[in-house]
C-alpha cells in the first residue's frame, strides 16, 4: 500500500508564480498544499499564520517565506474546487490572502452565494469576478498546483514542505516550529 508520505523532496521549487507571504530567499520557506474545505487544512493554515507572526517576531520578518498551493479534494469536498477558484480570481486582483483568511474561516459556507458575499465584502471588481468565475479561467492555474503535489507525492491535504523536504511530524506549533528553526541551520 502505497504512503502519501513516500516521497519526501517537493519536485515543484517556489517560485514568484506562487502565492508567497515573505521572500523566497528566506531562511525557511514553507510551501502547504492546501483544501479549503478539508478542517484540518484550516487548522494548519492558521497555525502557521500564528507561527510566522512569532517567527517574524524572533527573528525578522524575513525568516519564513510562506507559500498556499492548491490541493482540493473534490471527491469529498464538493464545494473545495470552487473556493479555490474564488482565491484565485481573488488573486487576480491583490486579495488571495484576505480571500484565504475568509475561506478558511468560514468553511462551511462555501456555496457559491457565500463566495459572492466574500468577494463583495473584500471590495473586488464584482463584474470581473464574476466573470472570471463563470469562465473558470483560473482552473489550468490550480491544475498546475494539483499536478505539482503530485510529482511531490501528495495525495491528500494538508501537505507541508520546510525547505524543500516534506514534514512528517505533529500539527502542532511546538514542533512545526523546531522542524523550521532546525531547518535553517
Amino acid at each position: 500500500m502505497s504512503d502519501d508520505r513516500s516521497h519526501s523532496s517537493l519536485l515543484v521549487p517556489p517560485s514568484t508564480q506562487d502565492w508567497i507571504q515573505g521572500i523566497l530567499s528566506a531562511k525557511v520557506v514553507l510551501v502547504m498544499y492546501g483544501d479549503y474545505q478539508d478542517p484540518r487544512s484550516a487548522d494548519v493554515y492558521k497555525l502557521i499564520k500564528a507561527i510566522k507572526r512569532e517567527l517574524s517576531a524572533a527573528f525578522g520578518e524575513d525568516y519564513l517565506c510562506f507559500i498556499f498551493r492548491h490541493l482540493p479534494q473534490a471527491q469529498i469536498h464538493p464545494h473545495a474546487q470552487r473556493a479555490a477558484q474564488t482565491a484565485v480570481a481573488a488573486a487576480a486582483q491583490g486579495q488571495f490572502w484576505l480571500m484565504s483568511d475568509s475561506l478558511f474561516d468560514h468553511q462551511q459556507r462555501l456555496e457559491n452565494g457565500y463566495l459572492i458575499e466574500y468577494a463583495n465584502d473584500l471590495g473586488l471588481d464584482m463584474p470581473q469576478f464574476l466573470r472570471e468565475l463563470s469562465k473558470q479561467e483560473h482552473v489550468d492555474r490550480i491544475n498546475e498546483d494539483i499536478e505539482g503535489g503530485i510529482q511531490s507525492g501528495v495525495t491528500t491535504a494538508p501537505a507541508l514542505f520546510i525547505n524543500g523536504s516534506r514534514y512528517i511530524g505533529h500539527w502542532n506549533t511546538t514542533e512545526l516550529m523546531v522542524a523550521m528553526i532546525a531547518a535553517s541551520r
